[in-house]
């Protein structure tokens, strides 16, 4: 009886997490203008729409430049481009060419933090604003500000057509998606909090500043 108990005690704080959870993933947009920051990172996705913030985000001023983490290492500069600009001689364009940084290592959202922290290092930067979809956003955060503890982040969460945020319980995918996105967002909390817990560890998360030079394509 008592065993039966300890397990319906966690099972409601698992739930009790999980909608709490995806509270925090429906309100957080549409979010506020962020503030001004040194740069801006966009995180990669199924599709454009993260990519086209950030490019609004440049293009604002609100960044003296753009990684975009993440991308698919078949594509090139070129390919990236046409699907963010439209036209040419463009401001935007021009912003593009100027001051977009692509980066083809990352995988996943560790390697997102690992390809960021040394391009962040090598540009000194203090302030990073950081796009990604909203349901993604929390565990992004952790694995960055994990890599970067010395970086002041500011989140500009987006919603896209992955999730919907608001009804994600009405759809067996996006419910699927949430509770994965919840339990994967749990695990590195645990795995955070057990790293801070041995003083004498000292987590690498990111490769030095002298990462090879194809870790990320700069601006031409």
């Amino acid at each position: 009886m008592r065993i039966f108990l300890i397990i319906l005690i966690l099972l409601a704080a698992w739930v009790a997490g999980l909608l709490a959870f995806a509270n925090r993933v429906a309100n957080s947009t549409p979010p506020p203008d962020p503030p001004e920051a040194d740069a801006i990172v966009a995180l990669t996705g199924a599709s454009t729409i993260r990519l086209e913030a950030a490019e609004a985000l440049l293009e604002e001023g609100l960044g003296r430049r753009l990684l975009i983490s993440g991308v698919n290492r078949e594509a090139t500069r070129k390919q990236v481009r046409a699907t963010l600009v439209t036209g040419a001689g463009t401001a935007a364009g021009r912003t593009f060419d100027c001051c977009v940084d692509l980066g083809f290592k990352a995988e996943n959202t560790l390697g997102n933090a690992r390809e960021t922290a040394p391009w962040v290092a090598r540009h000194h930067y203090h302030t990073l604003i950081v796009v990604t979809a909203d349901y993604h956003m929390p565990r992004a955060l952790l694995e960055l500000k994990a890599a970067m503890p010395g970086v002041a982040l500011y989140p500009f969460p987006v919603a896209t057509e992955a999730v919907d945020a608001r009804r994600w319980w009405a759809s067996p995918g996006d419910a699927r998606r949430m509770v994965l996105e919840y339990c994967k967002y749990g695990v590195i909390r645990v795995r955070n909090g057990l790293l801070s817990l041995s003083p004498s560890h000292r987590r690498r998360v990111a490769p030095p500043a002298s990462a090879p030079a194809n870790a990320v394509e700069p601006a031409s």
